[in-house]
């Protein structure tokens, strides 16, 4: 803009000092001519800066103007959308007409989307996915509305898209599905527990959600315990600080022995009730570790007597065992 100045000014005095030299003909100007050159600059000088106020006073005008025009313009363009669905009635579904015009409409009410997605905003779901179900419940909103009731379409397709949100929510928001009505009482528990602590000043117990809501205590715990599904807590983050050990270092191995021990305890009974010389048979070859041939030499018997007694308990053993798992 200085430059600009500049360029104007000099030009300005190249004009001036060219028609001095025009007065004076062919010989070169005098002091005298100079001097009231640069008069004459001085004055046009001075009268710039009013002549761009007045430029910029005419700026703000007309941008005024555009906004009141802007302004005044939002009716016609609701009544504009709204002929454009009486015309959407008129047009046969499926038609190419039909698909241009409606997706012109879900254009238009877009910022209407993503104005109601942005209520629901860091609640754990990125913006991107609200306003794509958003952007569904506008188009049921479009397909459903009926111009001729008298409603304006933003007032129609707010509960509607609100309402897929919530959905979404409900539906998609928890990170193990539970049944319906769980998610419903979970609901029920979060308001009646703020309401009644503003009313007591402290957190409600049990009994009090269970007579605020007139359900049973059972269903209140159930409820209660329902609301850990909606979230998870990574196995990789700290228990309590960054200092202590992460969750999954908390958790226990899995002990192979374990599934050995219901055997074992059942074993114990159906043992005690062998005769005599097989348990003791039993006790010398899986507790004492013996062969057969140190079995029959410590009882008096034969290695194949003490064979066919080993195959013959355990056969009556390992059957009791199934009836009892049966």
């Amino acid at each position: 803009m200085d430059d600009r100045k500049d360029e104007d000014n000099a030009a300005a005095l190249s004009e001036t000092l060219m028609a001095c030299e025009e007065e004076v003909g062919s010989a070169l100007a005098t002091t005298q001519d100079v001097e009231s050159a640069l008069a004459r600059l001085k004055q046009r000088v001075k009268r710039q800066p009013a002549i761009e106020h007045r430029s910029a006073s005419v700026r703000r005008n007309r941008h005024s103007s555009m906004t009141v025009e802007h302004i005044q313009h939002a009716p016609q363009d609701r009544s504009g959308a709204r002929a454009m669905f009486i015309e959407l009635r008129k047009l046969q579904d499926g038609s190419a007409e039909y698909a241009e015009l409606r997706n012109q409409l879900v254009r238009m009410h877009l910022p209407l989307v993503e104005h109601l997605a942005r209520r629901f905003r860091n609640r754990g779901e990125p913006l991107d996915d609200l306003i794509q179900v958003a952007t569904i419940g506008l188009i049921k909103s479009v397909d459903r509305f009926d111009p001729e009731r008298g409603v304006e379409f933003s007032t129609y397709a707010t509960p509607t898209v609100v309402g897929e949100i919530k959905r979404y929510f409900r539906d998609k928001g928890w990170a193990v599905r539970v049944p319906r009505r769980l998610q419903e009482l979970r609901l029920a528990l979060t308001t009646a527990t703020a309401e009644l602590s503003q009313q007591y000043g402290r957190s409600p117990t049990v009994h009090e959600l269970a007579e605020k809501l007139v359900i049973a205590e059972e269903e209140v715990l159930e409820g209660l315990e329902s609301a850990n599904a909606y979230s998870t807590l990574s196995l990789d983050v700290p228990d309590v600080d960054d200092g202590s050990p992460v969750v999954a270092d908390t958790l226990g191995a899995e002990d192979e022995a374990l599934e050995g021990v219901d055997y074992r305890e059942s074993l114990k009974p159906l043992l005690e009730d062998l005769p005599p010389r097989e348990k003791r048979i039993m006790l010398l070859r899986f507790f004492g570790n013996m062969t057969q041939s140190q079995i029959a030499q410590e009882v008096g018997i034969s290695q194949m007597h003490v064979s066919r007694l080993l195959a013959r308990t355990m056969a009556q053993l390992r059957e009791k065992l199934l009836v009892e798992e049966e």
